[in-house]
């Protein structure tokens, strides 16, 4: 059980911790690093709960004094309480949360480690929005995809943004970064079907080709940044798959195109 520890000073040198930004959290170095290094914010009950319950470490956490959540109770850290003033000028966030935590990141697997052991593979490719990735952790968990595979140049599924629009489901959806995605990927030859989302309307549509796929195989879909798309190199690999748009409309956004994709294609 955490100890808590009432706090009336924004400033106080121990709330330190709450006022880093991501940078501050979590380096390049430490978002390269499978064995985990660095640390990551939780924003909100659900979010730290859910943190908690896959077993992240607890460094700290900052909760309010008036209505402490019930997850501040099972937290092995020092958790400080204060009213709305206090929690907002450390947190940055104008209408603060219940609470906030601070937690260690985890080691994740590697990429070929994700591979082997993934049936229906999420790939992002440059999608560098925090909010798209969030959206695209959450409709992936959602609608039973069982990875997550991200090129390095794609935003962190841990980062604060990220989490608050997945709704902590990150934790339930391994993820792996590479920065030799194309290499990976072409390594598997065929022994997976890799779907690639285009918005080319000479690529067949998603639903004619969901028909056609053997429900026993492993499948990627692959999404790629919202103005550039999926590299060329990535698209020599996979097979071209199109959501239908109405006229005038080329694409959905990334978020979107994935929901679309991991319910059709699952």
């Amino acid at each position: 059980m955490g100890t808590r520890i009432a706090i009336d000073n924004p400033d106080d040198d121990r709330l330190g911790v709450f006022r880093l930004r991501e940078r501050g959290l979590t380096n390049r170095a430490d978002k390269r690093d499978d064995t985990g290094a660095g640390m990551f914010l939780a924003e909100g009950d659900l979010v730290v709960t859910r943190a908690y319950e896959a077993g992240c470490v607890p460094v700290a956490a900052l909760a309010d004094a008036d209505r402490v959540p019930a997850i501040a109770d099972l937290l092995d850290c020092a958790v400080y309480v204060g009213g709305d003033a206090v929690r907002a000028m450390v947190t940055g966030l104008g209408m603060p949360h219940p609470i906030v935590a601070v937690f260690e990141r985890p080691g994740r697997p590697s990429a070929s480690a994700l591979l082997a052991r993934s049936h229906r593979l999420v790939v992002a490719e440059r999608v560098d929005n925090p909010a798209n990735i969030g959206g695209i952790v959450r409709n992936a968990a959602g609608l039973g995809w069982d990875g997550l595979l991200l090129d390095g140049t794609s935003a962190d599924p841990l980062s604060r943004r990220a989490l608050r629009v997945a709704m902590g489901t990150a934790f339930a959806l391994p993820h792996a970064r590479t920065r030799e995605l194309v290499d990976v990927l072409g390594d598997l030859g065929d022994a997976i079907d890799l779907l690639a989302l285009t918005p080319d309307n000479d690529a067949p549509s998603i639903d004619d080709v969901a028909a056609t796929l053997d429900p026993q195989r492993p499948r990627a879909v692959l999404i790629g940044a919202e103005r550039s798309g999926l590299s060329e190199a990535l698209l020599a690999c996979s097979r071209p798959v199109r959501i239908p748009m109405s006229a005038g409309v080329d694409s959905l956004n990334a978020a979107a195109a994935s929901a679309v994709a991991c319910h059709v294609l699952r």
